[in-house]
């Protein structure tokens, strides 16, 4: 059954801070990467938290392994730019779907 994800990624250890997001390595590879989680209605939301080092990501999946092994292709996953942690979601509403645990 498929359930809703909280992901935190937050920057890993191959994150240059003197550049901007899109100046990061293989930033095309990533965006890519991310508009087809979109495309396959994998990825519900994404985006950097500002203020902060990190980015949630709200992902549709049956399982934290699952997102574990998506996230695997991410060129910023390989890079080490970065890390992930991921946390079922209790029970979340939207216009057109109920998806509850």
């Amino acid at each position: 059954m498929e359930r809703l994800f909280a992901v935190l990624r937050s920057r890993g250890p191959s994150w240059d801070d003197s550049k901007p997001l899109e100046g990061q390595a293989d930033w095309v590879g990533h965006a890519a990467f991310m508009d087809a989680l979109f495309e396959q209605r994998f990825a519900v939301l994404v985006g950097p938290l500002e203020g902060t080092r990190d980015a949630l990501l709200i992902i549709r999946a049956s399982s934290t392994s699952e997102i574990v092994e998506r996230l695997a292709s991410d060129p910023w996953t390989t890079n080490g730019l970065l890390i992930m942690a991921a946390t079922p979601a209790g029970c979340a509403i939207s216009w057109t779907t109920r998806m509850c645990a």
